[in-house]
């Protein structure tokens, strides 16, 4: 009963805060621009802020989209990235956000156990394919490439090479093992998830 009610408390929290969080943006990018509008026009317009601000999103949204190339905006999220307080501020949202992305990300991914970053110590990864065949040599047998995402923000992480036979499957769903690594193994899945799945 308690285990349920913190599943459903965490899944919750991670629901609410990047939904929030986007909230309190928006909010503050309504108000910036409606004191912006309204310190020129004479008398209050009602809504005005609020089609401003749709405007600017399918403006900002369009020009991502349509004219501005993939490698620009690349090098634009770069840039943010090296503006000390910005950068916190960024990668933290942009985390938040990217859960919602998740199930194009990792949703058909096989969630495994690995030894990493030695023997002794376990991480949880996602299988992403099998390594280019130009790595496919020596006598360790077929390399998986096997993503370890990190806490806090569990969108970076490494990539590692590892044998398939030094990876055990996971009865686990990939939205449960983000769920264990965001929480730092505070959330619990269901029993029966480090067996391999049938």
């Amino acid at each position: 009963m308690l285990t349920t009610a913190w599943k459903i408390f965490l899944t919750g929290l991670l629901l609410i805060v990047p939904a929030w969080a986007t909230l309190f943006i928006l909010l503050a990018l309504f108000r910036a621009l409606d004191s912006l509008v309204g310190a020129y026009i004479p008398y209050p317009v009602p809504g005005l802020g609020v089609l401003l601000l749709v405007l600017l999103l399918l403006f900002a949204g369009a020009l991502s989209t349509h004219v501005l190339d993939q490698h620009v905006l690349e090098r634009l999220e770069r840039r943010l990235e090296r503006i000390p307080l910005v950068q916190s501020i960024y990668l933290t949202l942009k985390g938040m956000t990217d859960l919602f992305h998740f199930r194009s990300r990792f949703g058909r991914s096989t969630v495994v156990a690995f030894p990493f970053p030695r023997d002794g110590l376990w991480a949880l990864g996602f299988v992403m394919g099998t390594a280019p065949a130009a790595l496919q040599i020596g006598t360790l047998g077929r390399l998986l490439m096997v993503f370890v995402p990190t806490a806090i923000h569990p969108f970076t992480g490494y990539l590692a090479f590892v044998p398939e036979d030094h990876v055990h499957r996971l009865n686990l769903l990939p939205e449960d093992a983000m769920k264990m690594e965001f929480s730092a193994g505070l959330f619990k899945p269901q029993r029966g998830w480090l067996q391999s799945p049938r």
